[in-house]
């Protein structure tokens, strides 16, 4: 049986992940966690790569927030940032059939046992209804008007899941808990301030992987977003983003199927980018 790796934040790291892929079996399958592009060097050979690797049929890629960044930019729908590295892709004459394969990546994946997902999850969410929260906006992004999801798809409201929610804001509840969340309460109230370690979340917040009760617990989750916290391992969760676009590095981990780690995880990693404003 191939061997299937998870793999944190590329961010347009196209060195790092074309290195980190050679050391990889070649027949193994590859999940990347999302933030597939943005702030390193290359973000748009990081995308072709990536599209070729998945028309191959060798890889997945999730949607991370700054994936949705970058669609939302090329709907018309925001201006880049500062460190925003993602012209080279608007330019590109593949533009349009570059967007069009990024828009239809998953926003999160299940075996039953295992999830991959970029940022994290709500305590109220099993498995099956991660899925199929995370199919409802994947369903309204490979839609002809897409873009009316992705003009209402920003904001920090409402910042709780209620299974009554309705239209762009259920939407929107479900996109920043896959994609944006870090630290929320117990009863899964989000903040999306704090991008520091565990311990520095604004009073009564806590990771969202430490919230008691959460209805994931005996899955085996695989996530990234979070570089703050670098290689990360909770129980059953697991954090990838370590870095790799502030001079980190790049990291995939073998997933285990079964969804019961052992203590030894198979790790590989490869060095990032030296970023010229890393601190």
């Amino acid at each position: 049986m191939s061997k299937i790796y998870a793999i944190g934040d590329v961010q347009g790291c196209a060195p790092s992940l074309k290195s980190l892929v050679k050391k990889l079996p070649s027949t193994s399958k590859l999940i990347f966690l999302g933030d597939l592009v943005n702030r390193g060097p290359d973000s748009l050979g990081t995308l072709r790569y990536l599209k070729q690797l998945q028309e191959d049929k060798r890889i997945e890629c999730l949607l991370g927030n700054h994936d949705l960044h970058l669609l939302a930019i090329d709907a018309g729908l925001r201006k880049s940032k500062g460190l925003d590295t993602i012209q080279s892709i608007l330019d590109a004459p593949d533009r349009a059939e570059l967007i069009d394969w990024l828009r239809h990546r998953p926003m999160a994946l299940s075996n039953g046992k295992v999830l991959t997902v970029h940022a994290g999850v709500l305590p109220q969410w099993d498995l099956q209804q991660t899925i199929e929260c995370a199919q409802e906006v994947e369903k309204v992004l490979r839609k002809k008007n897409y873009r009316d999801f992705l003009a209402n798809m920003y904001g920090n409201t409402p910042n709780k899941w209620s299974n009554s929610l309705k239209g762009y804001e259920r939407l929107r509840v479900i996109t920043n808990a896959l994609t944006r969340i870090r630290f929320c309460t117990p009863a899964g109230m989000m903040e999306f301030e704090s991008k520091e370690g565990f311990e520095k979340g604004p009073e009564g917040y806590i990771p969202w992987f430490k919230t008691p009760k959460r209805k994931t617990c005996d899955a085996l989750i695989y996530f990234g977003h979070w570089s703050t916290l670098g290689l990360v391992r909770h129980e059953n969760v697991i954090g990838l983003d370590t870095g790799c676009v502030w001079g980190g590095k790049l990291t995939a981990m073998k997933i285990v199927e079964s969804g019961k780690p052992s203590d030894k995880l198979e790790t590989i990693q490869v060095a990032g980018y030296d970023h010229p404003l890393r601190m």
